[in-house]
């Protein structure tokens, strides 16, 4: 029996373990990437790891996140990131040279590579061939330091393309179609793997959307083999000897397949507040839009905006609407400033954002109150636009452009516009944003510049028997965000936890810090998908930082369920799910012999307030069970050998 290309990659990166479902097994990692969001945690996690060079072959560090300079505090973390990378050898990407995967993908994504990411999309390097994984924070610190990464082996999930995508739909179309057939935890311990005739259709951007938005299905990464397109864009990227064909074999078995015609794909919308929540834009009805955002790690590419440019030639936003945009890279930027493109959209009337993920993540452009936002975003979490009534659609970059124009959410179909434009151009791949690594350490700085605003961070406990009260009682769905909003307001505060921790899960209730501060923390209780979204290890720091011992939950999201046993917050789940609504807020609850049951994965909850006993589980390998016992990752990892 063949292999898959996912498991391809992982047998010639493997380090430890078998290649076998479910097993846990160590993989050499090529490179890395981290953003000033999350990179300022890393970066202090890995100092803490006494280390003096990166172990991987190239390690990334972008500004791209927190570039709204409001205040002192996001200038500090960059000037700290830019130390770091300076005292360790790691490649620093300036403010301005443009989003981390899009920029990754230009300049040094490679196929057949292994990528390990602090920021959830990074699997968006899948698009060229790449295994590209998105982790919490501290598991890139340990990547960087020792130049592996630990993960369970994922089933592989086929994706069969046939047909060719039609010249008015757009790769985003076809994920969110994937999206609202399986759900966004419908990849969960998968990779999905796309394959097919209907691959040789989409452009080298075309996969990168789609792989970008495979986090939103709860994959553990999605992959693309490589073919002609893949060479061509490595050629207009000047980087062709990177090439190299890749594909699964003939042979190759699959745990699941689904089989998707590109040719039926139709223009589609992600309705708020979930980006599985699909419908056909044809069957929406006209629905008035206040505000559209065209750009983020997933839809910012050039021929993205090539093709909005089309939609804007000869036209103008409408008087209701407010239309910004915004370049993935410097690269992008400085051609389509030369190609007339950026006029064409400034004639229309569009604003033209810094090349970062500005609105994406709430750091500017919150729409109106109670306004409709369409965005070719990833996400639309509810108040992740930084307006918490604000109803915001996900879609490809022409609905967007037409909807901008039209008033409306409006179909491509609406209009007419030139979808033929000259895609075999050649980038002058901007240097001057970067800051490459000194080879020669003696003249490297020696210590790192921590501004005012970088706090430390909380350090874990070894694990211990639990008995605390149930703090809050989560529903289904609770993203990140939910644990630790993201806006242009708290963003600049990502290394200070104690700060940070005054917003906890305000997007749901208003005094979880003072349930915390009151009962001396406690356990959080919550329903399915617990985690889901970003990779913020913040929404596990921020828990820890407040006495959080446990989260008891039907099921949970890969990276976030990592980052809790990083910190030594035991993940627990329900072995009968109906459990979940015996218990209620403020119930006193207690779980005994925690160090002697993590060997079986089998506990007992006793809720003291109700007398009732309550069977929960942990699947947990056998370095998870040492990391909780030991009291977290970097304690783990401080001497960790392969």
């Amino acid at each position: 029996m063949g292999l898959s290309l996912a498991m391809k990659i992982l047998k010639s990166h493997l380090l430890k373990g078998e290649l076998i479902p479910g097993q846990e097994i160590a993989i050499r990692i090529d490179q890395t990437l981290t953003q000033d969001s999350t990179g300022t945690m890393a970066y202090l996690q890995l100092e803490a790891m006494d280390i003096e060079n990166v172990q991987t072959r190239n390690s990334l560090a972008y500004i791209d996140h927190n570039i709204l300079q409001q205040g002192f505090e996001n200038a500090d973390d960059h000037e700290f990131i830019k130390s770091a990378a300076n005292k360790y050898g790691i490649t620093f990407s300036k403010p301005g040279g443009g989003i981390c995967h899009q920029v990754n993908l230009e300049q040094f994504a490679k196929p057949g590579d292994t990528l390990l990411g602090s920021d959830s999309h990074t699997p968006t390097g899948g698009g060229l061939g790449e295994l590209a994984i998105g982790a919490g924070g501290l598991e890139v610190a340990v990547a960087m330091a020792r130049g592996f990464y630990f993960v369970k082996v994922p089933k592989i999930y086929r994706v069969n393309l046939k047909g060719s995508l039609p010249s008015y739909a757009n790769a985003k179309d076809v994920i969110l179609y994937i999206l609202g057939r399986l759900s966004v935890k419908g990849g969960t311990g998968y990779i999905m793997e796309y394959s097919g005739e209907g691959v040789k259709s989409l452009s080298l951007t075309d996969r990168a959307t789609i792989c970008n938005m495979g986090a939103e299905l709860g994959a553990t990464t999605s992959i693309f083999p490589t073919d002609e397109n893949t060479r061509m864009y490595l050629k207009s990227q000047n980087r062709e000897d990177d090439y190299i064909k890749l594909e699964a074999d003939p042979d190759a078995s699959y745990d699941e397949t689904i089989d998707i015609d590109l040719s039926e794909i139709e223009p589609a919308v992600a309705r708020p507040h979930y980006p599985d929540q699909y419908m056909k834009v044809s069957d929406l009805g006209k629905i008035k839009v206040d505000q559209v955002a065209i750009g983020s790690c997933t839809n910012s590419s050039y021929e993205d905006l090539m093709k909005v440019a089309s939609i804007l030639k000869d036209r103008t936003v409408h008087p209701d609407v407010s239309l910004v945009i915004s370049p993935g890279s410097a690269t992008i930027l400085e051609k389509i400033s030369e190609n007339g493109a950026l006029a064409t959209f400034i004639k229309a009337g569009a604003r033209v954002l810094e090349s970062g993920c500005g609105p994406c993540i709430g750091m500017g452009q919150a729409p109106k109150a109670g306004a409709i936002s369409i965005r070719s975003f990833n996400r639309n979490f509810k108040g992740r636009s930084g307006t918490m009534d604000a109803q915001i659609y996900l879609a490809s970059p022409e609905t967007c452009a037409v909807s901008a124009v039209m008033g409306y959410i409006a179909d491509p179909r609406e209009i007419s516009y030139e979808t033929d434009f000259d895609k075999n151009v050649s980038f002058n791949q901007s240097q001057a944003y970067f800051i490459k690594p000194i080879e020669d350490r003696s003249k490297r700085v020696k210590e790192t510049i921590k501004g005012k605003n970088i706090k430390d961070f909380p350090k874990a406990e070894k694990l211990k028997d639990i008995e605390k009260k149930v703090i809050y009682k989560a529903g289904d769905g609770i993203t990140t965000d939910d644990i630790c909003p993201s806006n242009a307001k708290l963003l600049p505060f990502r290394s200070n936890i104690a700060y940070l921790s005054d917003f906890a899960f305000t997007t749901k209730i208003s005094d979880f810090k003072e349930r915390c501060e009151k009962y001396g923390g406690g356990i959080i209780l919550a329903g399915e998908n617990y985690g889901q979204g970003s990779s913020r290890e913040h929404a596990a720091l921020i828990p820890l930082y407040l006495g959080i011992k446990a989260v008891v939950a039907k099921s949970f999201a890969r990276i976030h369920r990592s980052n809790l046993i990083n910190n030594a917050i035991i993940p627990l789940e329900f072995v009968d799910h109906n459990d979940y609504g015996k218990i209620d807020e403020y119930d006193d609850i207690r779980i005994s012999n925690i160090r002697e049951d993590i060997d079986k994965g089998e506990f007992i909850l006793e809720d003291l307030t109700k007398d009732i006993r309550i069977r929960l589980k942990a699947d947990l390998s056998e370095r998870e069970k040492e990391i909780l016992l030991e009291g977290g990752y970097l304690n783990y990892a401080k001497g960790l050998e392969l």
